[in-house]
């Protein structure tokens, strides 16, 4: 390990959280002694480079919506605003839309959605069945209502984000450190050091979790339950016999299904189901494809009868069992400890807002988002939040 034993702040876990999280700290202070521990530094098991990258506003809780929006805004500009001297990283942000189907049992929520994010100022759109077969004919819109379009949602390359924010946040000074966060140190309830798995000590005043998936287990030692769990997802590449003549949206089924075209000419498909396993488990399934998904997915498009499974892979939700949204802020009962946890496969497009408020309330910084909302207090009061319709 490089040779430090004292930090200001220490951030368990350098995935997209972590270092957008670094970023933002470093950006306010340029003196401030930020040190980011990452177990996995070429990040083969991290939720951030196994996701399918979607960004969208097509929510249904108005601070998820403002989150996704800010998160826009930072994409546009990525590329420039993370240069490092003459290296600019490459994120390959497509706006291809995202599309939610919409059913009779669904409409309700989708409409009501669909108007607080129009009172946002969001650009989004309610197509009928032909408007929806009009611009993408291989969909058969049987027995579905319509949907709900969002042209500025897209997709882009996590990798080449995660690795923006970790570069420009090493150029601001932050220090990046191999090793596993074993223990929390508290002392009379507050942060004092933490220990990793090599029996280094590090000492901080200040504790941000963004470990993911792996946030309980950081937390064991401190009394801190948090209601999240690793739940596995797999990802299917397709190549189909019949190829879609423009890009397809993420388009969203009402039952959960997912897929949207990949570069090569690929189809992404998942599902999250009630099935999926609990655990840090990172095979996958090809019976789930055939079994289950590519029935699924032929009924809505006819013209996937005839496809090859590239590829698979798995990865994990950091899922928060109470409301499905994130923990983010100051824990209550132990002084500078800060969480940015459960998710719930949302983190990736979430990172640069929290990333963000994390660093206001560290550095006492006027609050630029007020994501309190997402609180942590809210999981000791058991007040689950309320995310109607498009979780």
């Amino acid at each position: 390990m490089q040779t430090v034993k004292s930090a200001d702040v220490i951030i368990v876990g350098g995935g997209i959280m972590g270092s957008a999280t670094a970023y933002y700290l470093t950006k306010a202070d340029p003196r401030l002694k930020v040190v980011v521990v990452e177990k996995d530094p070429a990040y083969q098991y991290a939720s951030t480079t196994l996701s399918m990258a979607n960004v969208r506003i097509q929510f249904s809780l108005k601070e998820n919506i403002l989150v996704s929006m800010y998160a826009m805004e930072i994409l546009e500009n990525f590329e420039d605003e993370m240069a490092v001297e003459d290296r600019r990283p490459s994120i390959a942000f497509r706006r291809e839309g995202n599309l939610f189907i919409v059913d009779a049992a669904g409409e309700k929520t989708a409409r009501r959605a669909y108007r607080l994010q129009k009172e946002l100022g969001c650009d989004i759109h309610w197509w009928d069945p032909d408007t929806i077969c009009k611009n993408y004919p291989l969909y058969r819109m049987e027995g579905y209502l319509g949907g709900t379009f969002g042209p500025g949602d897209g997709h882009f390359d996590a990798y080449g984000v995660l690795m923006g924010y970790r570069a420009k946040a090493r150029a601001q000074g932050a220090l990046y450190v191999e090793g596993e966060v074993r223990t929390i140190e508290v002392e009379r309830g507050k942060v004092r050091s933490v220990v990793l798995a090599s029996n280094d000590r590090l000492a901080a005043a200040a504790v941000i979790n963004c470990a993911g998936a792996w946030c309980c287990q950081v937390l064991e030692n401190t009394n801190v339950k948090l209601p999240v769990k690793p739940v596995m997802r797999q990802v299917f590449a397709l190549d189909s016999a019949v190829k879609p003549e423009a890009p397809l949206p993420l388009t969203v089924l009402p039952s959960g299904l997912y897929f949207r075209t990949e570069t090569g000419g690929l189809i992404l498909l998942g599902k999250s189901m009630e099935q999926d396993r609990v655990g840090f488990d990172f095979t996958w399934d090809d019976k789930r494809f055939y079994e289950v998904l590519w029935p699924e997915l032929y009924e809505f498009v006819p013209a996937f009868d005839r496809l090859k499974l590239v590829r698979g892979w798995a990865g994990l939700y950091a899922v928060n069992t109470l409301d499905g949204n994130a923990i983010v802020g100051p824990w209550p009962e132990i002084e500078g400890l800060f969480l940015a946890n459960g998710f719930s496969g949302h983190g990736l497009q979430q990172a640069p807002a929290v990333g963000r408020y994390l660093s206001e309330l560290i550095l006492d910084l006027p609050i630029s988002l007020d994501l309190s909302v997402f609180d942590p207090a809210r999981i000791l009061e058991n007040k689950p939040i309320a995310e109607v319709g498009l979780v």
